[in-house]
């Protein structure tokens, strides 16, 4: 085995043209051992000085991939709610008339109507929903979501009918007295039995079970299963306190609208908003209403999102800059102790550029290694938070690419001035050295 006293007095090999001596440059090969060497010449002082590195890399990929998740999360909620929808959302004012705020529009159930005058428009939904006791023979069932909505639901909001059916137009018109139930609110009030034609006690009425719901599961912080669905109009008719009713009648916070197919969103939209304007005998401009696309929703969550994901790519590059200083500064300490080595390589052949070409390498190789390890720690560490806790985690490629690139950036900027310090050295000064 070649020791090391033998490859600092050995003659550098150099490449040339056949015939031709081309003294002083090292190949690639021999600066990459040259350099290898250095890094493992001292393994425990080699891993500190890439813990910076490692932990940094590490912080990128794992951060990235919560704020990843997180925008995959909201995108499927919103998705959730059912395809190529529009949200008319009321504006917030409720005064009486004559009062403030009391001549301002408001959106009322009658209001789907007009809504769905608008061509392109395949089903509208609103809905109505209210906390309450829910009885079924022996079992009772406190704070069920009653929720009073239209016959356009299950297509709308994208909910299927397992077992029965959902109540139809004529039943909201005479506000029939029958329940459509999730899956889970089935199972719990019912068990193995069959839940159609069964009643059903809400409060003090009683209701028919015409219909269960397909299991669906929680979109957002709604959880389909567990609601009991009936008219809207009989919520209006038996579950709006009278107080209530008499001031807001039949208010509703939102319309669902859903959108043919390939039908321009933008015209509809524009549609809907001078129906509605001519409904209430106002102007488009002093319609209270906001109207968004589940595009525009995600769009919004995605700039919250996404001003996040870069304050925590910041952080994690603070994590990178520390390593970096590290590595200088390991760099520096070893260009010291090594500066008589530097002095025999320069004296058998080494140019300046050849060993600043050798510290560098080694600079990069530390920044490389310590990237290759944060990348597998940064992937593991995605992986077990998302499988340990409630947030979700996507693994970005990108940020792979992106963690990994930034360490070999940091290797290069800075190993660069302890390089360019050894290739600097005087030869003769350097062989003094003791």
């Amino acid at each position: 085995m070649t020791t090391i006293q033998e490859t600092l007095t050995t003659p550098i090999p150099v490449e040339s043209a056949p015939g031709t001596a081309v003294p002083g440059i090292i190949s690639p090969v021999e600066i990459g051992r040259i350099a290898w060497e250095g890094v493992v010449r001292n393994k425990i002082r080699s891993l500190l000085t890439m813990l910076g590195v490692i932990i940094g890399v590490a912080a990128v990929i794992i951060m990235i991939a919560i704020s990843a998740g997180t925008e995959a999360t909201i995108a499927e909620q919103i998705e959730g709610l059912g395809a190529n929808l529009v949200f008319i959302q009321a504006g917030f004012g409720m005064g009486r008339p004559g009062e403030a705020g009391g001549n301002t529009p408001q959106l009322v159930f009658d209001d789907t109507a007009v809504v769905e005058s608008v061509p392109g428009i395949v089903g509208t939904v609103v809905d109505q929903t209210s906390p309450v006791t829910v009885k079924a023979g022996d079992v009772t069932l406190e704070e069920v979501l009653l929720m009073g909505t239209t016959i356009d639901f299950p297509s709308v909001r994208a909910v299927e009918i397992a077992d029965g059916r959902f109540f139809n137009e004529t039943e909201v018109e005479r506000k029939a007295k029958v329940a459509v139930l999730g899956a889970a609110l089935a199972e719990n009030l019912f068990g193995e039995e069959n839940p159609i034609g069964q009643s059903v006690t809400v409060g003090d009425t009683k209701l028919t079970v015409i219909g269960v719901a397909a299991p669906k599961g929680v979109v957002g912080n709604t959880d389909f299963d567990a609601q009991l669905y009936t008219p809207i109009t009989l919520v209006f008719d038996k579950f709006v306190p009278t107080q209530f009713r008499q001031f807001a009648g039949d208010r509703v916070r939102i319309i669902y609208a859903q959108i043919e197919e390939g039908v321009d969103m933008e015209k509809v939209i524009e549609q809907i908003q001078l129906k509605l304007a001519l409904a209430k005998e106002v102007t488009v401009d002093e319609l209270p209403f906001t109207m968004q696309t589940q595009q525009d929703i995600i769009d919004t969550q995605g700039a919250t999102t996404e001003a996040f994901r870069n304050l925590l790519a910041w952080v994690a590059g603070v994590s990178l800059l520390v390593g970096g200083i590290g590595i200088m500064n390991i760099m520096l300490v070893s260009v010291t102790e090594r500066t008589r080595e530097i002095g025999i390589r320069q004296s058998v052949g080494a140019t300046p550029n050849d060993i600043r070409l050798q510290f560098l390498t080694e600079a990069l190789m530390l920044s490389l290694v310590g990237g290759l390890i944060g990348v597998v720690a940064g992937v593991g560490g995605a992986y077990l938070f998302g499988a340990s806790s409630d947030m979700r985690t996507v693994i970005v490629p990108g940020s792979i690419a992106l963690a990994f690139g930034s360490a070999a950036v940091v290797g290069i900027f800075f190993g660069f001035f302890p390089a360019n310090k050894a290739a600097q050295l005087d030869p003769i000064e350097a062989l003094r050295h003791e």
